[in-house]
């Protein structure tokens, strides 16, 4: 019986959720517009004692890789490398897409909002990846859909709980799905989850010249 800490801060928000086999023992969701990264691990540890479980009894840590927002999506998955350097244990990468999609039935659309008149979209079926598509273009859309850019949307799981269900399918089996990192195999840990992004971050770089470092 797998047990199971999943968190994410892809969006406005701080969710996590314990998972036990088959059950959520403990979940929460709480929307924020920043401190994600003073939150997150006290909330996980205020999850960890409602449960009756501690740090060590864990199985496996699964985070959510976005797509999202760019600090928060790489607060959650440092998180998650950190803490299973710690205790040992693997590290599994869910992107929001694929958490949106959980017990759906396909054909399906996840279409979440991105911003400056796009959207991320991907459809679940058979091998069809994500991309980012203009509002225009996801009207157009030939399957029912979730997610919340577009109205009429099949609701979603909560969204730490997803990627805690869908985590627990992929232990041992060094499945690399699009928030992964690195190579594995068959039977082995999947590698280290990293963000997983659909276009350049919308932050430009300093116009300043670097400093001029003195030998």
């Amino acid at each position: 019986m797998p047990k199971i800490l999943a968190f994410d801060t892809s969006a406005a928000h701080c969710a996590a959720a314990v998972l036990c086999g088959d059950t959520v023992v403990a979940s929460r969701h709480e929307p924020m517009e920043k401190g994600q990264a003073e939150r997150l691990l006290p909330l996980a540890a205020e999850l960890l004692a409602e449960a009756g479980l501690t740090w060590a009894d864990l199985d496996a840590i699964a985070v959510g890789t976005g797509p999202g927002n760019f600090t928060g999506v790489r607060i959650a998955v440092a998180a998650a490398r950190g803490l299973a350097l710690s205790l040992d244990r693997p590290a599994i990468g869910v992107t929001r897409l694929e958490a949106l999609a959980q017990g759906l039935p396909r054909p399906l659309w996840v279409v979440e909002d991105a911003r400056r008149g796009e959207v991320y979209a991907q459809r679940f079926d058979i091998t069809d990846s994500a991309a980012c598509l203009t509002q225009r273009d996801a009207l157009a859309l030939d399957a029912p859909h979730a997610g919340n850019a577009l109205p009429d949307a099949l609701p979603s799981a909560p969204i730490a709980e997803a990627i805690a269900r869908i985590a627990a399918a992929r232990i041992g089996t060094g499945q690399i799905g699009p928030g992964q990192i690195g190579m594995g195999q068959i039977g082995t840990t999947p590698p280290r989850p990293a963000p997983f992004y659909l276009r350049g971050a919308d932050a430009a770089p300093p116009s300043d010249p670097p400093p001029v470092i003195l030998p």
